[in-house]
């Protein structure tokens, strides 16, 4: 398949809701983020190497706006006239808030998929955990949890602050015999983190077919399959609807998501826990975080601790106890 992708280069408090407003158009609601550019010890600003994309960027690399988001879609008769409602969105936003421009190029799907390999290397995260891509090599040293990783077209490769957090948080609260559930799965990262740190049972929600795929091949690459379930779907449509089949009952909840999507969903997060369990909440930008604290804390949850990578923010929340 042939792809239209569309960025947009922006500053760290713009990039939600510039993925918001993606996310409408993109496939399946997908967008990457791309860190631009990081500091140097000189205090100079350089390439960060974990750039999604080998071949040149269509946007511009700029240090005023440090963070590139990308989206996707099949370049077919409508993708000039999503094309043009992007770029209409984007210039409301633009009003208020500075960006680059939109910048579109045409890409086969297994360019995409392919380029950044040459940048996903083996990754150490929180005390314990390495990510190791599935087509590398890695001799395990004592108490590693070792998750070995092939994205796709999913997301959830480790490189984002967002996912390091919830990695590194999930080491600490993952306790042996837990039930986990995992809101937004993406690759399937943070479901076989928790197995192998071991959950007695994972349940990876994700309303992308594409991730759900994506995170069933990786469970099972992982030999984890037993523990973890696999489902096309999420948790509620943002208040708590006690039914048999809404899932409930959970030691630890991680959900990997965005600052207003964490709003809509705080009492579904909040009612899926047990009493005394714990919601680790991550995809938050610094300058929303006391919205989702606000919300969370509305639903019955206590905030225990507040995590920083960046300007990406992780709460952990504890469902107060009957």
């Amino acid at each position: 398949m042939t792809w239209l992708e569309m960025c947009v280069a922006v500053d760290q408090e713009t990039a939600e809701p510039v993925a918001e407003i993606l996310s409408r158009y993109g496939y399946n609601g997908g967008v990457a983020f791309e860190l631009a550019w990081t500091p140097t010890e000189e205090g100079e600003v350089g390439r960060d190497e974990s750039g999604l994309v080998d071949v040149p960027c269509p946007c511009s690399h700029d240090a005023e706006f440090p963070v590139i988001l990308h989206t996707y879609v099949p370049l077919d008769d409508q993708a000039e006239e999503v094309r043009q409602q992007v770029e209409v969105a984007l210039w409301h936003l633009r009003q208020i808030r500075p960006m680059g421009p939109l910048r579109v190029r045409v890409l086969e799907e297994e360019d995409w998929a392919q380029s950044w390999k040459k940048h996903y290397t083996i990754q150490h995260i929180g005390e314990r955990t390495v990510i190791v891509p599935s087509w590398l090599d890695y001799a395990p040293r004592p108490g590693d949890v070792v998750l070995h990783l092939d994205p796709g077209m999913a997301f959830g490769t480790g490189l984002h602050p967002t996912t390091r957090l919830c990695l590194h948080l999930l080491e600490r609260s993952v306790r042996p015999g837990a039930r986990v559930l995992d809101v937004g799965s993406g690759s399937g990262v943070l479901s076989i983190a928790a197995a192998k740190l071991g959950a007695a049972s994972v349940l990876a929600l994700d309303l992308d077919h594409t991730a759900v795929a994506v995170t069933s091949e990786n469970v099972t690459r992982n030999g984890v399959h037993d523990t973890v379930r696999v489902r096309q779907g999420s948790i509620g449509d943002g208040s708590a609807q006690e039914s048999e089949t809404a899932p409930s009952g959970f030691d630890v909840v991680v959900a990997n998501l965005i600052a207003s999507v964490l709003i809509d969903l705080s009492h579904d997060l909040a009612a899926a826990l047990s009493a005394g369990g714990v919601l680790i909440s991550s995809g938050i930008i610094l300058s929303r975080e006391d919205e989702v604290a606000l919300a969370l804390a509305a639903a019955g949850l206590d905030l225990e601790q507040h995590c920083r990578e960046d300007e990406w923010v992780a709460l952990v929340h504890r469902r107060r106890s009957r």
